[in-house]
């Protein structure tokens, strides 16, 4: 089994910083890439940025610039500058990894979602 663990939301105002972390834990071989998504109520959750391993970190058009994904061996962090209200959502950390008993099947693996708000 793995573990994937978020923490770092909070309510900030418009114009400030937060930073998101999640941990990786468990039965992991390997990681593929390690990611955060976001969902409001009504909507699809969606990619806000990526980070495959040995790879260059991809963003959300409407992030670029502001936000700043980064890990370090199995955690991996967001950083959000400049937030906006339209960036309130709860965010999600997600680990694409292989398992050491099934090393040929790739697996992802999401976390409980933390919330964001960012007040005008």
């Amino acid at each position: 089994q793995v573990q994937v663990v978020e923490s770092g939301g909070g309510l900030v105002q418009a114009g400030g910083s937060l930073r998101l972390s999640c941990a990786a834990s468990g039965s992991i071989f390997s990681i593929n890439a390690m990611g955060w998504y976001r969902q409001v109520p009504g909507n699809q959750r969606e990619l806000v940025a990526q980070i495959v391993s040995g790879g260059v970190p991809n963003y959300l058009d409407s992030v670029k610039g502001r936000f700043t994904i980064s890990r370090d061996k199995n955690t991996v962090y967001l950083q959000m500058n400049s937030l906006k209200p339209e960036d309130t959502a709860v965010y999600y950390c997600k680990v694409t990894a292989t398992s050491p008993a099934t090393r040929l099947v790739v697996n992802d693996y999401w976390g409980q979602g933390t919330r964001v708000t960012v007040s005008s």
